[in-house]
């Protein structure tokens, strides 16, 4: 359960409908069986003692009895082990028989939540054998050494008649639903639910666990599939498909420490809830589940040609109603050959052809100076040529000398001064000439580089509209490689040298060779490493210790833990001191889950970084002596 990861699994067990004893010992085998396997959390169907296809035979006064007992012997299955368990029992209350969910934890019964459909909520006590239980509809039990662990519950969820409870239970402190399931199977229903608990789980920032019975049913008046899931905000992380198997089951780990930065504004407890707490033990828990290792995009080469082509529809018609809006008479971009002027460009010319522009209102500036490659500089010309959008080249060599001269600095002292005043000459440059045609400055800085703060302040940090700003590099590269794939052969092969470039602003003398010699990943590390840390940072909010070892697993043995841990520490203090760019930036559509626009993410620019090293170093304390934690599978 290290950084709140909970081993939780739903499980359709063998069954005889109405065989209330061999039921139990399936029960008690499958509860073994996930002890062994490190599971915390387990979920049984609906009726799992009787079967939901008992009908009204599953209330009789035999059965009744028998499921009482039954559920003593499951009890103490679980004395000394630490898995909280969730099994469905049919059981007498005062004058009526319900449906339950019992639950039960290191040998007890710690409470009993009936289904009682749209009847109001209550709750009172229930008499199992000779000891009484709490037995309500809003019963949430929590864990007292994991405050982001309470566990709401659902009973009888169906394809037709689904249970708006989670809603509730989730406003009331619940981060995980689970879901004692009756539905039997429809042509249409796997689709159906697998949409319903996603948008619930999405909705309400939470998990589900959602165990639906197995094919042993009795198919008098329906077919069972065992389609059970594991949903977290809205994700999938197992799922055990309709007839894969005759008893399903399914197993991950649930982040409890990410829903409860994801929902913390639903709500707070209402005095109606009963809490129940229980204890587990905090332990570390081995990852099955996969943490991708490129989180801003999809897998799928069918997913990421659909995203990448959505992307580029935003980004033009985001640029396309600032256009109208402002009333602009063209487009004006600075051009370099490199990764993000070449995607900003690309926009603008289908934003133009949106609109039905000419492609020569966009005019497109290539400004060689002391860093400018002929490869970048020919990649630049021959692509805006081939686009046919208005280019013109103007170098600013004579122009920045003058500048240093002005300053008096030395053009031999290659320092931030060097660099910089061409960065701001550019900007100069592209904010002038839009001036003089009416136009609009489009900037091309990508979300990497805002939260890195690798951008000149007021010279690339600066523009009109900044169509990347919400797009990490990683991301920026299959979109190019989308745009290139449908082009002209002329254009497609322009563009994959350019994707061949290695990442750099060009700002210092190119080697003897010609190649660059400033390249950015050597100096502020790998992009795919910062884009994860950006990800699981800013949009999960995660601490930087958990970061540490998600990168560890998600990337495998790629990187050491010496080296996570330098690019980490980069990314951590780059991000705070650089706030001041970011509060003054340029607006800029969102178009992911991750904006720090200063519309979208609010930080004082002074913030200090300081606690989120010593969490760090404090929970890391190998890192820095050369010996980092391993990997293990562990996070």
């Amino acid at each position: 359960m290290k950084d709140g990861y909970i081993k939780v699994k739903a499980v359709s067990p063998r069954l005889e409908v109405g065989g209330v004893s061999f039921n139990k010992e399936e029960i008690v085998k499958e509860i073994k069986a996930s002890i062994a396997e490190g599971i915390k959390i387990l979920v049984f169907p609906e009726l799992t003692l009787t079967g939901v296809s008992a009908g009204e035979m599953a209330y009789s006064s035999v059965i009744l009895n028998a499921c009482e007992k039954a559920l003593l012997n499951i009890k103490f299955a679980t004395q000394g082990s630490d898995i909280l368990v969730f099994v469905g029992a049919p059981l007498r209350y005062k004058d009526n028989n319900y449906s339950c969910a019992v639950a039960i934890k290191s040998g007890e019964i710690l409470g009993v939540v009936p289904n009682l459909g749209k009847m109001p909520f209550f709750k009172d006590f229930i008499n199992i054998g000779d000891e009484k239980y709490p037995f309500g509809t809003d019963l949430l039990f929590s864990c007292k050494e994991i405050c982001d662990l309470t566990v709401g519950v659902i009973i009888g969820d169906t394809v037709e008649n689904p249970s708006p409870k989670g809603f509730f239970l989730c406003e009331n402190g619940a981060t995980v639903i689970v879901n004692l399931s009756g539905a039997s199977e429809l042509v249409s229903s796997e689709e159906i639910r697998r949409a319903s608990i996603i948008s619930r789980s999405y909705a309400t920032k939470s998990a589900y666990i959602v165990a639906n019975p197995s094919e042993d049913e009795s198919t008098t008046s329906g077919v069972y599939g065992a389609h059970n899931l594991i949903v977290e905000n809205g994700d999938i992380l197992a799922e055990s498909k309709p007839f894969e198997k005759k008893t399903g089951d399914c197993v991950s780990e649930i982040d409890v420490s990410y829903l409860t930065n994801k929902r913390i504004s639903l709500g707070t407890h209402m005095e109606s809830v009963k809490d129940i707490y229980f204890s587990f033990k905090l332990e570390k828990t081995t990852l099955t589940r996969k943490i991708s290792n490129t989180p801003f995009f999809p897998e799928g080469k069918e997913e990421l040609k659909k995203r990448c082509e959505k992307i580029l529809t935003m980004q033009s018609r985001s640029l396309a109603k600032r256009l109208t809006a402002s009333y602009s008479k063209g487009i004006v971009l600075g051009i370099s050959g490199g990764l993000d002027s070449t995607l900003a460009l690309i926009v603008c010319v289908k934003c133009a052809d949106y609109l039905g522009w000419k492609r020569n209102k966009i005019t497109a500036i290539t400004m060689p100076c002391f860093g400018t490659t002929a490869r970048t500089k020919s990649n630049a010309t021959e692509l805006c040529l081939s686009l046919g959008v208005t280019l013109r080249e103007i170098d600013i060599f004579e122009a920045t000398r003058v500048h240093f001269k002005d300053i008096g600095h030395d053009e031999n002292d290659h320092s931030v001064v060097y660099e910089n005043a061409q960065a701001r000459e550019r900007t100069q440059i592209l904010m002038d000439v839009s001036n003089s045609i009416g136009a609009l400055v489009i900037g091309t800085g990508d979300l990497s580089e805002v939260a890195l703060g690798w951008s000149t302040y007021n010279g690339d940090h600066m523009s009109m509209y900044n169509v990347n700003s919400a797009l990490p590099k990683t991301l920026i590269r299959h979109v190019v490689a989308h745009f290139a794939e449908n082009a002209d052969e002329n254009v497609k092969n322009i563009l994959n040298d350019i994707l061949d470039t290695p990442v750099s602003p060009e700002l210092l003398p190119a080697k003897e060779n010609g190649e660059i010699e400033q390249k950015t990943e050597d100096i502020v590390g790998p992009y795919e490493l910062h884009d994860f840390f950006i990800y699981n940072f800013v949009g999960k909010k995660f601490a930087p210790s958990k970061i540490y070892r998600l990168a560890l697993y998600a990337f495998g043995f790629k990187y050491s833990g010496e080296t996570v841990y330098k690019w980490l520490t980069v990314f951590i203090k780059r991000f705070f001191t650089q706030q001041f760019k970011r509060s003054c930036s340029p607006d800029g559509a969102r178009i992911g889950s991750v904006s720090l626009s200063k519309n979208d993410f609010i930080m004082a620019s002074d913030f200090s970084y300081k606690t989120f090293l010593e969490e760090l170093d404090s929970c890391l304390p190998c890192a820095k002596g050369g010996g980092p934690l391993a990997v293990e599978g562990l996070a």
